[in-house]
C-alpha cells in the first residue's frame, strides 16, 4: 500500500500474515500460548520476566531504587523474555500474564505465588508492598495515580501510534505520521507545563510516575527512541522536560535498571540477566563485551 492508493476495508478483516513491518511476526489476533515453555525460578523473593523496552524499564528501575534504599525484600532474579523469538507465548510466560507482553512478575516472597501484569501494576504494588515511592498523603496519591495512569494511556500514541508509522511501518505514509506527531508533541507539553513548576511529575516527590514516564519520554528526550525521532520532534524546545529528563538519569538506580534485560545497543549498557547486585561489576560487563565483540 502506498500513500497514493486509497485502502478499501474488506467488508471482513482476515489476518493477512505477510502484513509486513518490523515487529510484524510477534503480532497476532488471538490470544493464548503457541508452545510449551515453562519459566526459570531463581533464589530471589521477585520474580521478573522481561525486555529492556520502556515498559520493561519501568520496573526494573523501580527495583533497582527499592534497592537503593535498603529494602533488601526488593532482591529479584530478571530473566530474559525474547519477544522477537515468540518466548511470550510460552506457556509458563502465558500462565503469568495472558496478555503475552512484557514483563511479567510473581511474588514468592508468601505462602502462595502471586502473579502481577501490566508495568502499572507492578510499580503500584511493588509500591504498597514496600511502602516507597507512592506517597500516603491522599491528594498526592491521587496526583501520582493520575499520573501513572496518564502514561499507561499516552505511551501507546507514542509507541504504538508514531513510533510505529516513523520508524517501524513498511512505507512511510504522511496522514499517520503528521496524526500521531502531534500527539506526542502535545502530550509533550502537557509534561513540560507540568515540570515548568515542580521538580517531578506528580509534585516535589521522585515517584512511580516518574519511573513510569522517563523510560518513554525521557528515552525520547535522549534520542534512544525510533531513529531520528527526536529532531523530527524538536524534543530539546520541552526544556522542563530536558531538565527533568536529565535529572532523572543521573540517578544510579536507573543507570542499572536500564541495562537489566536489554539485548541492543553498546554492550556495556546491556546486562542480559539480572541474578545478583554483583552482575553490574564492570568486570561482568566487560565479559558481555568481550562475548560480542
Amino acid at each position: 500500500m502506498t500513500d497514493d492508493i486509497e485502502y478499501a476495508p474488506p467488508k471482513v478483516w482476515t489476518w493477512d500474515k505477510a502484513n509486513g513491518g518490523r515487529f510484524a511476526n510477534i503480532n497476532r489476533p488471538i490470544a493464548g500460548p503457541t508452545h510449551e515453555k515453562e519459566l526459570p525460578v531463581g533464589k530471589h523473593p521477585i520474580q521478573l520476566y522481561s525486555l529492556g523496552t520502556p515498559n520493561g524499564q519501568k520496573v526494573t528501575i523501580m527495583l533497582e531504587e527499592l534497592l537503593a534504599l535498603g529494602h533488601n525484600g526488593a532482591e529479584y532474579d530478571a530473566w530474559l523474555i525474547k519477544i522477537s523469538d515468540g518466548d511470550q507465548f510460552g506457556s509458563g510466560f502465558v500462565a503469568v500474564n495472558p496478555n503475552s507482553k512484557i514483563p511479567a512478575m510473581v511474588d514468592r516472597s508468601g505462602p502462595k505465588p502471586i502473579r502481577v501484569f501490566e508495568s502499572g501494576a507492578m510499580l503500584v504494588y511493588l509500591a504498597e508492598k514496600f511502602g516507597a515511592f507512592l506517597p500516603t498523603d491522599v491528594s498526592a496519591r491521587a496526583e501520582t495515580l493520575s499520573w501513572l495512569f496518564w502514561q499507561m494511556g499516552a505511551a501507546p500514541f507514542l509507541g504504538g501510534g508514531f513510533g510505529h508509522f516513523y520508524a517501524y511501518a513498511p512505507t512511510k505514509q504522511e496522514y499517520p505520521i503528521n496524526r500521531y506527531a502531534m500527539e506526542v508533541k502535545r502530550q509533550l507539553d502537557v509534561l513540560d507545563r507540568r515540570l515548568a513548576d515542580n521538580a517531578f511529575v506528580a509534585g516535589s516527590e521522585y515517584t512511580i510516575a516518574d519511573m513510569a514516564i522517563w523510560p518513554w519520554y525521557g528515552g525520547l528526550l535522549k534520542g534512544w527512541l525510533y531513529g531520528e525521532s527526536a529532531t523530527f520532534l524538536s524534543v530539546r524546545d520541552y526544556k522542563n522536560v530536558v531538565r527533568w529528563t536529565e535529572q532523572i538519569f543521573a540517578r544510579p538506580a536507573v543507570t542499572r535498571g536500564r541495562k537489566v534485560n536489554r539485548i541492543s545497543g553498546d554492550p556495556s549498557s546491556q546486562l542480559h540477566e539480572r541474578h545478583d547486585a554483583g552482575d553490574f561489576d564492570t568486570r561482568t560487563q566487560d565479559k558481555i563485551a568481550g562475548a560480542q565483540a
